[in-house]
């Protein structure tokens, strides 16, 4: 399985907000099925650290992809090598009312949220599609499938982020190209923990999430990890009225910390 993953997939994966929790679960999880890694975030520190722990090739860019010029400084650190994999996991995550949060916190989220895997789909996407192989993995949450409040912002971006590798996945179909969107729950990371006075019920590991998203590519087009969340989503989504469905998001996410965290998906 190892040996077959890394054809398909590799022989270089990009992991975009490598630096910890979930990154860097997709940075060992691929490692271990044999990829090299070119591993993305701000800070450069705990890139190190990561790559030095993993047992495969690895480049580190230390870029904040937020911004075009650190977009531009990921595509130059993958410039000759084959990347077969993408996991677009960067997010950012400004809580808080709306109406009183400063404009530049909601504009990055949409910068990072959603600018980030839609310019790594033009990047990568094509050539994959020319070599009749790849995969790509957006994550995703269930705060993008309803209103969530007093995380407004960064829930549409999640969605945004999902309908887009939804709509890839079925564009891509007989290419040989996976497309997959992750819709994670709670998930046990650094930013969660210091946002959160205390875990959701069903909270996963990023090891956990990361494993369930590489299990699930080809199968279809998106995954949600864990029993508890799938049946939570499935609550929400389809069998409870929409102004409840919001009005629990809003119940759970009242001990959310402002003003805001530089976060993977948080649920």
């Amino acid at each position: 399985m190892r040996a077959g993953f890394a054809d398909r997939y590799g022989p270089w994966a990009l992991v975009a907000g490598a630096s910890e929790g979930l990154g860097a679960g997709f940075a060992h999880a691929l490692a271990g099925h044999g990829l090299n890694l070119v591993l993305a975030a701000r800070r450069a520190e705990p890139l190190t650290a990561l790559a030095d722990a993993l047992p495969t090739s690895t480049v580190t860019v230390s870029a904040d992809l937020s911004t075009m010029e650190g977009l531009r400084a990921v595509v130059d650190a993958t410039d000759g090598l084959d990347v077969g994999l993408v996991v677009a996991n960067a997010a950012y995550s400004p809580i808080g009312s709306f109406v009183s949060m400063d404009p530049d916190l909601t504009r990055r989220a949409v910068d990072l949220n959603c600018r980030m895997p839609l310019e790594l789909a033009h990047r990568f996407l094509p050539p994959m599609v020319a070599r009749g192989r790849g995969g790509f993995i957006v994550m995703s949450s269930l705060a993008g499938m309803q209103g969530s409040p007093p995380i407004t912002a960064y829930a549409a971006t999640k969605a945004f982020g999902a309908i887009l590798a939804e709509g890839l996945w079925a564009e891509l179909r007989g290419t040989g190209v996976d497309v997959l969107t992750c819709i994670a729950g709670a998930v046990a990371t650094p930013n969660l923990a210091g946002a959160k006075a205390r875990p959701a019920p069903g909270t996963q590991t990023p090891d956990q999430v990361a494993r369930a998203a590489l299990r699930g590519l080809g199968r279809g087009p998106r995954v949600i990890p864990g029993l508890g969340m799938r049946v939570s989503s499935a609550l929400m989504s389809r069998l409870l009225p929409r102004r409840t469905a919001i009005a629990i998001i809003a119940r759970a996410s009242r001990d959310l910390r402002a003003p805001g965290i530089p976060a993977g998906p948080t649920g």
